[in-house]
Parts: structure tokens; C-alpha cells; sequence
């Protein structure tokens, strides 16, 4: 079969596609622009197509045909498919097919998907589990990929909630971290994201299990409403005494990461000894707190980070790591959207740290309102910054930036580069100038 990938460059879809690799298929993919990942795929035999989509991209031997959520209805790719009568499916429908033939652990939530879904898949193989992976970041353990290929019956998979996506999942066992405020272009308020959490843990089995943040009230409240039993796992518990001196990833917030793939360890019934194990080799994942070189002597680091809470966690985890550092914080707003949504959010996600350096705010291609780009930017947000007594600045491109940063930064501090679009260009592009000065 040949399978075409329409956005293969995203990290999701793109470990799609080895997971088709990995079973024989044949594999094209478009995107409009070239990155690492379509260099990594190019590199196992996808053939990929960079530029204007085109109803000549796809292969005249293709079978099946698969988009990102974010593809618009008139793409010149999806209507050629149509009009050839392929089999056509989102990323959310493809994925789905494929969680019912494992015995699927699937991790959602605000925050903290990747790295509990690294932890957890780790966790399974330390157990001798063997599971199939599909990651959102790409995790040195797995050999530097977003994708492990297993031959035992478990899936671990990370399960979006953006588009409602994950509702197309069949999880044996289903992951939450937290629940917030993120993704209010598809659920408008906070109370709508709660009903789909719901709803969609009402889709696991009876003899399956849910494993969840009691520390998080919205997950306290929908256990209520289920009526279902929950595996709790919290910051209080004692195993977190335990955990914390073992991982390698700092932050509150990965230890609670690390205690969700404890739970889910004995829940499917792994030796303690392996649990431990597994996450105390668990080194981090791509552009989550990744430690990327020096800068005049300043520590470099690349972060995905872009919800306030992210931002806010991650700050607080360079200053666990690195007490009496100066830290810096260079941001890319994601999505005008969000930036609208939780304006209020992020004047306050920046307190923890000293510097603050802010690009103009990532355009998500048919994600964005012309409301929300009138009412939101990067300037306005330095300006909101200044006033509440932060040092914080605007740059107009990764250039303006870089020569910023490279005239204002000094050994020992803390450099966090952070951001969900395309902000590691920036990051890889200081690095490169560190090796070549």
C-alpha cells in the first residue's frame, strides 16, 4: 500500500508516517516547508515534496491519503484525492484505527503530554512490554525519534485534545495530566474543555483504567460526574520523595509527569524496580528544557513551552535547577488566538523571569481570526510587561534577536528559548554562531 501524508512535517503526523514505514507501506508527504523532521523522513525513504501543495504531489500508485486537522477543505491535495476516489482520513481518524488493534495507553492533557508519554512508553519497555510508540517530540531514547516500533500488544500514544481529536481514540488505559484553559479555539471556555475530558473518559473500557492528577480540580470534579473509579497519582504522595532525586528532568511538573508513569506502571502490572529504573535514564525529549550549547557563556536552552502554565512551570524549573542564575526568557507567542484568549494569563507567566525577549507571535495557518490578530500582539505584550516593572523587549525578526541577545547576555546566565512555531530555527541559529565564531 501507498500511503500520501498531506502536513507531514508536523511532529505528530510525521511518526505517523514511520509507523506506516514500519509495517511496509510505501510513503509520500507534502508540506510547505522543508525541516528537520522532513529531512529525518526523507532519510528512512519517504519521499517528501516541499512547497505549494499541488494535485501532482500525490503518487499515482497511492491508496490512502491522510491530512493534518489543520488542512482547509480547498486544499488543491484533498481535492484531487476526492476526485480519484482515495480512502481519505485526518491524522485524529488514522490514529484511531490504529489504537484499536493494541491494547492502547493513550496521555492527554494541557500539559505534560510528551514527556509522560515518553516516561510511560520507556516504562513499558523497562518492564519488557515492548510497546509501539507515538510521541510528540522525539526522544533520545528511542533513538532520537518521535517513534519506537514494538512487537507486544501495547500502544502509548499522546492524544491531543485540539479539534476534540482525541475523541476518535479507543484507550485501554487513558492518561490525564491536568486540565486548563488551552485550545479555546475549538472549546470557547474552559467548562467546554472539561465535558469533552468527560466524555472522552467515558470511552475507556470497565476493564481498563484512567490515570489521573488529583491534584488538578477539574479531574476531581469529572470523577464525580463518571462515577468511575480513578488511579490517582499526586504531588503528595510519598513516592514522590522517592522520584525526585532520581530523575534528570527538573520541575514540579515533570515529577508529576514521572508519578503518572509510575501509575501507569502498576496499573499494567510492571516491577517496581523497573519503573524506577526507567525513569531515572529518562535524559528529555527534543525542545522540552533542551540544553543546546553557550552563548558568551550563558546557557542556551530550547523549550517548547507556549501556554501561560507552561511558561510559568518551565521558569520555575530553571530557577530549581539554576538558583541565583539570571534567567532570560525569549518567547514566540503561538497563535493569535491564544495569545487573545489568555492575554491576562500571560502578562503574569513571565514573573520568574529577569529578561524577557519577545518575537512576533507565530501565524498558525486556518487557526487564526481576524479579530484576534486586531486585538493581540508581541509589542502590546512588552509594553503590558514594562508597566507591571518587568525588563522586558521586542524584537522584529530572529536577527533583530540574535544580535540582542548576543550583546546582552553574559556567562552564568540562563537562556530559555521558547515557543511552539518555528522559534528553534532562532535557537539552532545562536549555536551555529557559537561553533563559528
Amino acid at each position: 500500500m501507498h500511503v500520501h501524508l498531506i502536513g507531514i512535517g508536523g511532529i505528530g503526523i510525521s511518526a505517523l508516517a514511520k509507523y506506516y514505514l514500519a509495517h511496509g507501506a510505501a510513503v509520500s508527504g507534502s508540506d510547505l516547508v522543508a525541516s528537520e523532521i522532513t529531512s529525518d523522513l526523507a532519510r528512512l525513504g519517504v519521499r517528501i515534496i516541499v512547497g505549494a501543495h499541488s494535485p501532482y504531489n500525490i503518487p499515482t500508485e497511492t491508496a490512502g491519503v491522510i491530512h493534518t486537522a489543520a488542512i482547509e477543505k480547498k486544499n488543491p491535495e484533498l481535492k484531487e484525492a476526492k476526485r480519484r476516489k482515495l480512502n481519505i482520513q485526518s491524522y485524529a481518524e488514522a490514529v484511531g484505527d490504529i489504537t484499536r488493534q493494541f491494547k492502547t495507553v493513550t496521555v492527554s492533557g494541557a500539559h505534560g503530554k510528551s514527556t509522560t508519554a515518553a516516561l510511560a512508553a520507556l516504562t513499558l519497555e523497562e518492564g519488557y512490554l515492548d510497546p509501539t510508540a507515538i510521541i510528540g517530540t522525539k526522544v533520545p531514547e528511542f533513538g532520537n525519534s518521535n517513534f519506537r516500533r514494538g512487537h507486544g500488544a501495547h500502544l502509548v500514544l499522546e492524544a491531543d485534545e485540539w479539534n476534540k481529536s482525541f475523541l476518535n481514540y479507543s484507550p485501554q488505559v487513558a492518561v490525564v495530566t491536568n486540565i486548563d484553559a488551552e485550545h479555546l479555539d475549538t472549546y470557547k471556555t474552559v467548562e467546554g474543555v472539561e465535558d469533552t475530558f468527560a466524555e472522552y473518559l467515558a470511552k475507556v473500557p470497565r476493564d481498563g483504567a484512567i490515570v489521573a492528577n488529583a491534584d488538578d480540580e477539574a479531574l476531581r470534579h469529572i470523577a464525580k460526574r463518571l462515577r468511575r473509579k480513578f488511579n490517582w497519582f499526586s504531588l503528595g504522595q510519598k513516592e514522590a520523595q522517592i522520584l525526585r532525586p532520581l530523575l534528570k528532568i527538573p520541575g514540579a511538573h515533570n515529577l508529576s509527569n514521572a508519578l503518572a508513569a509510575l501509575t501507569v506502571g502498576r496499573v499494567l502490572g510492571v516491577a517496581e524496580p523497573d519503573i524506577l529504573r526507567a525513569l531515572a535514564r529518562y535524559r528529555g525529549a527534543w525542545r522540552r528544557f533542551e540544553f543546546k550549547g553557550f552563548l558568551n557563556g550563558a546557557q542556551l536552552f530550547s523549550d517548547y513551552g507556549h501556554h501561560p502554565r507552561e511558561i510559568a512551570a518551565t521558569l520555575a524549573a530553571a530557577r530549581e535547577r539554576f538558583p541565583l542564575r539570571r534567567v532570560w526568557c525569549v518567547y514566540q507567542p503561538h497563535q493569535y488566538q491564544r495569545l487573545h484568549y489568555l492575554w491576562k494569563d500571560f502578562i503574569s507567566a513571565f514573573d520568574g523571569a529577569d529578561r524577557v525577549c519577545l518575537l512576533p507571535v507565530y501565524d498558525a495557518a486556518g487557526r487564526e481570526t481576524a479579530r484576534s490578530k486586531r486585538a493581540v500582539s508581541s509589542i502590546k505584550l512588552a509594553g503590558e510587561l514594562r508597566e507591571r516593572g518587568k525588563n522586558a523587549w521586542h524584537a522584529d525578526s530572529f536577527d533583530e534577536a540574535r544580535h540582542f541577545l548576543r550583546s546582552q547576555a553574559h556567562r552564568g546566565d540562563i537562556v530559555l528559548v521558547m515557543g511552539a512555531g518555528d522559534i528553534y530555527r532562532l535557537t539552532e541559529n545562536l549555536v551555529s554562531n557559537i561553533i563559528t565564531a
